[in-house]
């Protein structure tokens, strides 16, 4: 059923019967007998532990879970009556991956592409592009190649498409979880404004419940089950919040327990950068004048705007990118029988020296299963069965992944997926381990665990490279922190 343009922004009704879905590689149901009902021009916070299903329910609301091969589908969920799968385009969906939502090769072009498959004029069309960038804060070229853009920037870019649409429900996947503490506010008040001014019915999946409570007027909490909790902020979180935090939602007032690891002192450099500029396009430097050490024993943050370099510089020090300038060199035991430049060893000399988890997961998915993932690693290092299994059903555990183990990496949850890449990259014990936006998607309990996880290997000896936003993990891991500008 094709939408009128005319009725894009009438604000959509919303409702679920008994709806469930189950992802075809998995035996469980994501999400089972979820009922109720958001009525137009209502902004409903979205909250739950990963893996309960949220993403699941906001990708059904926009039609876009695949047909019978993809899964299995029980029950109704409707937009305004309708299948929301008959209704594309009825809501604009911003997913948790920005990648997988960039469709063009420049800015402009990317943002407009919405309005053009929904028949807008082209002015009208071009309005809106400069209407949306403006609003989400992209304040970059509309030629602009896209692949050109940080993590941050391409979050932004698809909040843009979006709200260029004007749809009748928006629904955003934690649109929030790679932005800088500015760029959170500033997307927040953004999206609150186009509310304000259109109505516009809202749906938001965030674990850092504060950040929404402003502008949203109910909260819906899902359990491994359906909705186990539903009303306004205050009856919910205030009410139920002790109970809801043990199942790991994230309740303001009440934090994650992190065991207290005071930092030990530092053992020796592993890795040292001198006048260093990290580049992805030869001869485009995106930080420049870096001195830095990596020593073993500690926790070494590196945070700053979107923007600035954080995850070109990760992917620089685990020695996948060469440096623009400078120097990076690999000292001590890690640079041990390789030599000093870490862009030239091999691959399987960086599987026991360095590990990196990229900022978005499926770009390090190489498996059909979640154990097969896990598998890669010491395989490539010839270990033999028996190790293999010790090591993949301990990190299984460890990360609470083994009722995953048979599923395809690619169904699991924008949270459970972050846990596979870093258990992913445990498997091998590196020495050093670089980790972009390690918490990201992470529930209150999930979150303290890996945090956990991360204070213990730095406790045992390696070092612990955390390229952050979250101000929570730099003060639980006590890091040393290295500030890029921008």
């Amino acid at each position: 059923m094709a939408v009128d343009p005319g009725e894009q922004r009438r604000p959509a009704a919303v409702s679920a019967r008994g709806w469930g879905w189950r992802h075809a590689s998995r035996r469980a149901w994501a999400l089972r007998d979820v009922t109720f009902d958001i009525s137009p021009g209502e902004r409903v916070l979205l909250l739950g532990a990963s893996g309960s299903g949220k993403s699941t329910l906001l990708h059904g609301l926009a039609g876009v879970l695949g047909g019978d091969e993809e899964g299995e589908a029980a029950g109704d969920l409707l937009l305004d009556g309708h299948p929301a799968a008959a209704v594309r385009g009825r809501a604009g969906l911003v997913m948790q991956d920005p990648d997988s939502q960039v469709i063009l090769a420049r800015v402009g072009d990317d943002v407009a592409f919405g309005c053009e498959n929904l028949g807008i004029p082209r002015d009208e069309t071009w309005r809106r592009v400069d209407d949306a960038l403006a609003a989400v804060g992209l304040d970059v070229p509309k030629d602009r190649p896209t692949k050109h853009l940080s993590g941050g920037q391409k979050q932004r870019l698809a909040l843009a498409g979006a709200i260029a649409m004007r749809p009748g429900l928006l629904a955003l996947d934690e649109p929030t979880a790679n932005l800088d503490p500015a760029g959170v506010v500033e997307v927040r008040d953004a999206v609150r404004a186009l509310l304000d001014r259109t109505g516009t019915t809202f749906v938001v999946v965030e674990h850092r419940t504060e950040v929404w409570l402003p502008i949203v007027d109910r909260v819906i909490v899902l359990g491994h089950g359906g909705v186990v909790a539903d009303g306004t902020p205050s009856a919910v979180l205030d009410a139920d919040g002790r109970r809801l935090a043990d199942a790991g939602v994230w309740v303001p007032g009440i934090p994650p327990a992190v065991p207290a690891t005071p930092a030990r002192p530092a053992g020796d450099v592993l890795l040292s950068g001198r006048g260093l500029a990290v580049e992805r396009v030869r001869g485009v430097p995106v930080a420049s004048g870096i001195d830095m050490e990596v020593r073993a024993g500690e926790a070494l943050a590196i945070t700053g705007p979107n923007g600035a370099g954080k995850s070109t510089l990760g992917l620089t020090l685990a020695g996948l990118l060469p440096p623009g300038a400078g120097e990076l060199r690999a000292v001590g035991e890690l640079a041990r029988g390789v030599g000093h430049d870490p862009v030239t060893w091999k691959s399987r000399d960086l599987l026991t020296r360095i590990g990196m988890v990229f900022q978005d997961p499926e770009h390090q998915l190489l498996a059909r299963t979640v154990r097969g993932e896990l598998e890669v690693g010491p395989r490539a290092l010839g270990l033999g069965e028996g190790e293999t299994a010790a090591r993949v059903d301990g990190l299984l555990e460890r990360l609470r992944l083994s009722g995953l183990a048979r599923a395809n990496p690619y169904t699991l949850s924008g949270g459970e997926k972050r846990r596979l890449t870093v258990a992913a990259a445990l498997a091998t014990r590196p020495r050093m381990l670089v980790l972009d936006e390690p918490t990201f998607g992470q529930d209150a309990v999930t979150w303290a665990e890996l945090v956990a996880l991360l204070a213990g290997l730095r406790d045992e000896g390696s070092a612990i490279v955390a390229i952050t936003h979250d101000a929570a993990v730099v003060e639980a891991l006590h890091a040393r922190r290295i500030e890029l500008s921008g």
